[in-house]
């Protein structure tokens, strides 16, 4: 039986019910040493060789290229800073997002 996958998106995502909540704060108050992991497989070498290496080893978000319109100081703050002004540019706006999102 083919099973369809389903997405979300941040729009699309349903939020949580209190009672999911209340689950991940029991959880994340919870040591380490407490929670069983005998059931996750332990990966040989062979098996580590074969999987994929992305950036953040779990998740590489896809980048596209994009025209946008700065205001003079702010281009000129960003560069000043050095090389990597685009990627500087990207994680402030990536920490905005995720700060906004909480």
């Amino acid at each position: 039986m083919k099973r369809k996958t389903v997405r979300y998106t941040l729009e699309t995502l349903p939020p949580l019910t209190e009672a999911q909540r209340a689950s991940l704060k029991a959880l994340s108050a919870r040591p380490a040493r407490e929670i069983d992991t005998s059931e996750i497989p332990v990966l040989t070498d062979a098996e580590w060789a074969k999987t994929k290496r992305v950036r953040g080893q779990l998740y590489r978000p896809v980048k596209q290229v994009v025209t946008a319109r700065l205001d003079g100081d702010v281009l000129e703050w960003l560069k000043s800073h050095g090389r990597g002004y685009q990627s500087r540019m990207n994680a402030i706006l990536r920490r905005e997002m995720l700060s906004s999102m909480k």
